[in-house]
């Protein structure tokens, strides 16, 4: 059974750093496309970043325009976790943050191409 277990949310001010974290099991890790995507109230779902697997244990990092050059997202793939570095974040970081997996992602920024989901972790940035 595949589960995906992030943590490190909380509540922060804006200009703050935060580290995501989301440990995964039940899969082959390292064979696995990665990604992160957030959730506002009332918003849907949208990409944050993925690293995507070019071969062996080279991946493409992708992000969203609007995470661009804030956040850095990595992986150890000993440890079957990836992380989400955020730093300098702003108010619009505000939501759920899940951590999804994927084989062979064709287009990284939909959902839809994602087989599993973990259960969110909340951020939270005030101004």
């Amino acid at each position: 059974q595949v589960q995906l277990v992030e943590s490190g949310g909380g509540l922060v001010q804006a200009g703050a750093s935060l580290r995501l974290s989301c440990a995964a099991s039940g899969l082959t890790f390292s064979k696995y496309d990665m990604a992160w995507f957030r959730q506002a109230p009332g918003k849907e779902r949208e990409f944050v970043a993925a690293m995507t697997r070019i071969n062996s244990n080279i991946y493409r990092t992708q992000y969203a325009s609007s995470v661009n050059g804030r956040f850095t997202m990595s992986r150890r793939n000993a440890e079957s976790t990836v992380y989400l570095e955020m730093n300098s974040v702003i108010a619009d970081d505000t939501g759920v943050y899940y951590c999804s997996a994927g084989q062979e992602v064709g287009a990284p920024h939909l959902t839809v191409d994602y087989d599993y989901w973990g259960q969110g972790t909340q951020v939270a940035v005030s101004s």
